[in-house]
């Protein structure tokens, strides 16, 4: 080969290179939007951006959570009683399970040994053990405990032993055994606690309060019984509302629905350090595996937004269904 030649050989084994990087990572992964008031599942390309499909749920699917082998998504569809299994890589439906009462959130315990819904309209808290093998029956209820009033969100520590659940109209947060499934403590919280986010270490709680204009943090690290205490009021916006870690273990987003922006908040020093624009009620978010994009659900125009992170500014608008709500992607950043 001369020497000429070594730039045109040195590109074209770059672009094969990239070709055969981007075949063994396999398709484009879907993202999954909630539209919750239409009871179906918006699908969008991840590289057109453009909705590709529509799924059918139950009535109004408003979480969705990745099941622990990663073979499945689970979306909650609250007043339809049921949980929709889908392929995460694919968009296909797998199963319905119903009978789930009222699944409004939905977390696994680490250690797998838990599925726990919210019952936000009933008042209660259920326990599932998991099963995937059994296709007929995976979820069976074992313990349902009372939860008053409007249970929204909820947390597990790394070790499973501990469930934060935020009590929404009794303003209220509520801590579980997860051995025992009984209640250890409750504490009264500001107004209105929406989704609440455990930092790595599991020593702090972030609650996010809806009618409120700031992030509550909490000392969850004392042991047994000992209730939380508040340690900061961080203002962060006008309905503070869900939260959605960076990926780096350190910093979260959190959605302030009512100011229409996203602050970045530092769990080393609790502090804001950075803000993004959240168009028309932002609700749920989704870093996106480049670290680049964020995507976040706007709840009031029917949209998914697409903010770059390093410009800040929003580069795309992609039109979903009535009132979005959860918003997912299996390529996307760590969730802590």
């Amino acid at each position: 080969m001369s020497f000429k030649s070594w730039p045109h050989f040195a590109a074209a084994l770059s672009l094969l290179c990239s070709s055969l990087a981007a075949a063994a990572a396999g398709p484009a992964k879907p993202i999954f939007v909630l539209n919750s008031l239409d009871a179906d599942i918006s699908v969008v390309d991840p590289v057109s951006f453009k909705q590709i499909k529509r799924i059918p749920t139950g009535k109004e699917p408003h979480h969705l959570y990745l099941s622990p082998d990663e073979k499945s998504l689970l979306v909650a569809n609250a007043l339809g009683d049921s949980l929709t299994f889908l392929d995460p890589r694919t968009a296909e439906v797998q199963r319905v399970v119903h009978g789930i009462v009222d699944p409004y959130h939905l977390r696994f315990s680490p250690d797998m040994k838990w599925l726990v819904t919210a019952a936000n309209r009933l008042n209660h808290v259920d326990f599932y053990s998991w099963s995937p093998a059994n296709k007929s029956e995976p979820l069976k209820l074992v313990k349902r405990i009372s939860a008053p009033e409007t249970p929204s969100h909820l947390a597990i520590d790394s070790k499973s032993s501990t469930l934060y659940v935020s009590l929404q109209d009794s303003n209220e947060l509520l801590a579980v055994d997860m051995a025992t499934q009984t209640p250890r403590w409750k504490i009264s919280v500001g107004e209105m606690p929406a989704d609440i986010f455990l930092t790595a270490d599991d020593k702090h709680l972030l609650v996010g309060l809806t009618g409120d204009a700031v992030v509550e943090v909490y000392d969850v690290s004392a042991p047994g019984t000992t209730p939380a205490k508040l340690v900061k009021r961080l203002p962060t916006g006008k309905g503070a509302h869900s939260f959605r870690a960076w990926g780096d273990r350190r910093h979260v987003l959190v959605s302030n629905r009512v100011a229409n922006t996203i602050s970045k908040i530092d769990t080393q020093n609790f502090s804001v350090v950075d803000r993004f624009p959240g168009p028309s009620g932002p609700d749920d978010m989704e870093v996106m595996g480049d670290g680049k994009t964020l995507l976040v659900t706007s709840r009031w125009a029917g949209k998914l937004t697409m903010i770059d992170t390093q410009t800040k500014k929003v580069v795309r608008q992609v039109k979903v269904g009535k009132s979005p709500h959860g918003v997912y992607t299996l390529d996307h950043q760590p969730r802590q």
